[in-house]
């Protein structure tokens, strides 16, 4: 058993703190007031699991948005497993020395008169200051400072004082039911917060996993965080966004498969141990993507779940990376372009990694198997009949695949700088080859103008140069001796700019349509 001011005490001495593999506090101030009530009227509330160790972690989380002071030396630290709920809730009400931490949101609980009695109707109420009635909310906040309490009471009836010291009275007497383990195997100790967690509110298994493959030098999450500030410049730092893609790829490298069930039973000592190769694995798939594919962005990758598979085939203890042979990058680059074309990762995702995995894992140890088998039919439809949509996977397959060719500009006939234009998700530098305006002022279904056919790389400034222009009109502003380059970087007949509509439609499918079967 702990008492409300023992929390407190404990708190501020710096004894009780929070391990870092635990959840952030989540509670809102009306499930605070909810907690309140039900201790003063006397239902269960569970029981809270300490950690008792003299052994200072080294990433610990704050309590709430509370930062909790250094600990006295020679005192043990009460590390909390299950309750941070519940004991943060109790600090952040009754507390009076801690300041809380920058952006810190809080409404004070208030015990509402008007409810005392009702065993249904909650006694206590999260309000804003300028909602208060001192006649009716009495500040939960004064119940443990007794200047406070006693100026509080004073202004109250006779009735309403013999409430509320009932109310101080069950608060300063409550004992919370509090469980102490203590050991010093930090393994056995996430084992138990696991435990402890399912049977109570379920983690998700990204906090599973990081309970599991904790210790006091590995922490999953941190790990992650510090990958992906590596691959912040190269574009992929939102994988620490993506706990599932972060699994799965762990549970690829690890157990061969990314399903839920092999991951749920990852072993921690196994993620500790395989970690440099998990992180080798994924950077050597970027560095592979950036450089063979120009994917620049995670966001650009049409299906970010083809980097399990890929991270599984880059995965090595060496410092360096893996060496890669002509013929393995052959393909690994077929097996790229033929993924996205046919849409091989819109449904069982599961079954693919499995697949895909084993063929990696061949091809690691013989460059001539082959691992892009599987059916990939590619027909002129795809470029007529998809809509450009820079948020769907046949546009960015489409743009990619643009990308590849190593386009130039339309207007100059310069390199297109792919690195700086591929960086964010975005529509500036792609725009319709055939003006919109100018379709629309020809009658031409949206449909047809919006298709990914007429679509290239196409700067913000040489749009607007272009604007409106017939393409016949615009065929002025671009260099004649860089003319023919330029269409056959961008795929498009050479003869495209003195075309109808409908004529450079039709004869730029054919050549888009040969163009990606010959690369898959």
């Amino acid at each position: 058993m702990i008492t409300i001011r023992k929390i407190i005490d404990r708190v501020i001495s710096g004894e009780i703190r929070i391990p870092a593999f635990q959840r952030g506090f989540v509670w809102s101030p009306n499930q605070v007031a909810f907690l309140l009530d039900s201790i003063y009227k006397n239902f269960p509330i569970g029981t809270v699991f300490l950690w008792k160790t003299h052994e200072r972690l080294e990433t610990e989380k704050t309590l709430g948005n509370f930062t909790v002071p250094e600990p006295k030396k020679d005192h043990p630290i009460y590390y909390v497993l299950d309750g941070q709920q519940r004991i943060t809730s109790l600090f952040s009400v009754f507390q009076t020395e801690l300041s809380p931490d920058d952006n810190y949101e809080w409404i004070d609980i208030y015990f509402d008169f008007s409810k005392a009695g009702q065993i249904q109707e909650p006694c206590f109420i999260a309000i804003k200051n300028d909602q208060v009635d001192e006649n009716i909310h009495f500040p939960m906040n004064a119940i443990l400072r007794p200047l406070d309490f006693h100026k509080y009471v004073s202004k109250l009836d006779e009735s309403k004082q013999k409430l509320i010291t009932e109310v101080y009275q069950k608060f300063l007497e409550f004992n919370l039911p509090s469980q102490e383990i203590e050991t010093d195997d930090k393994e056995s100790v996430a084992i138990i917060f696991e435990r402890i967690n399912r049977a109570g509110e379920p983690l998700d298994t990204y906090q599973l996993l990081t309970a599991w493959s904790w210790s006091s030098d590995f922490d999953l999450q941190e790990e992650f965080s510090e990958l992906a500030a590596e691959m912040q410049p190269f574009g992929f730092g939102n994988i620490s966004d993506d706990k599932d893609l972060q699994l799965k790829c762990c549970s690829g490298i690890i157990k061969e498969e990314a399903s839920p069930s092999s991951i749920i039973n990852l072993k921690g000592e196994d993620v500790r141990k395989n970690f440099e190769r998990i992180k080798n694995g994924i950077k050597g798939a970027v560095d592979f993507l950036r450089n063979e594919l120009n994917v620049y962005s995670l966001d650009w990758l049409p299906y970010p779940s083809m980097l399990v598979s890929l991270s599984y085939f880059f995965a090595t203890d060496k410092v360096n990376g893996k060496n890669v042979t002509h013929k393995q990058r052959e393909q690994l680059i077929k097996w790229f372009w033929r993924s996205n074309f046919s849409r091989r990762y819109t449904g069982g995702i599961t079954d693919k990694h499995k697949q895909d995995i084993a063929l990696m894992k061949k091809l690691s140890s013989d460059e001539n198997q082959l691992i892009a088998e599987f059916d990939c039919e590619i027909t002129n439809e795809f470029f007529q009949n998809n809509q450009f949509n820079i948020g769907s996977v046949n546009s960015k397959t489409f743009v990619l695949f643009l990308a590849y060719q190593n386009p130039l500009s339309f207007l100059s006939g310069a390199n297109v700088s792919l690195s700086e234009v591929l960086k964010t998700v975005n529509r500036n530098e792609f725009h319709h080859i055939f003006p919109k305006k100018h379709l629309q002022d020809l009658k031409v279904d949206s449909k047809k103008i919006n298709m990914i056919a007429n679509f290239c790389f196409l700067s913000s400034g040489d749009n607007q140069k272009i604007k409106n222009k017939d393409p016949k009109t615009y065929k002025a502003l671009i260099n004649p001796g860089a003319l023919a380059n330029v269409m056959e970087r961008a795929i498009c007949p050479t003869d495209s700019l003195d075309l109808t509509y409908e004529d450079f439609i039709a004869k730029r499918v054919v050549i888009l349509t040969d163009k990606a079967r010959s690369i898959i």
